[in-house]
């Protein structure tokens, strides 16, 4: 979660979008299992509700949970994970999800 509070706005107050997952970083998310990443999508959705959310919320809730059980990998690939649940219709979005700070998701009214 650290990642997630310490990440600031560049030059003039404008803010950068999430940037890409380094080696290190793509290095350690490859490591994780289909079981994994269907328990972190799991624990996303549970975040998520009928109301809007900031997805940086709905990260750092699912970072706070799964802490333990997946230390070190970083909140952009937990939102990363978001704008798959986007793509596949488990969640709708509103703003850019390339800033995890500037959109926000909800799980579809039905």
């Amino acid at each position: 979660m650290m990642a997630l509070m310490n990440r600031s706005a560049g030059e003039g107050g404008s803010e950068q979008p999430d940037p890409p997952l380094n080696t290190e970083q793509s290095l350690r998310v490859s490591r994780l299992t289909q079981q994994d990443l269907w328990d972190m999508d799991r624990v996303l959705l549970e975040q998520a509700s009928e109301h809007w959310r900031k997805v940086a919320r709905i990260v750092g809730m699912a970072i706070s949970e799964l802490s333990d059980r997946f230390p070190n990998v970083p909140d952009i690939y937990y939102a990363q994970r978001v704008r798959h649940l986007v793509e596949v219709g488990k969640l709708e979005s509103q703003g850019n999800l390339a800033y995890m700070r500037y959109s926000e998701v909800r799980r579809p009214i039905r």
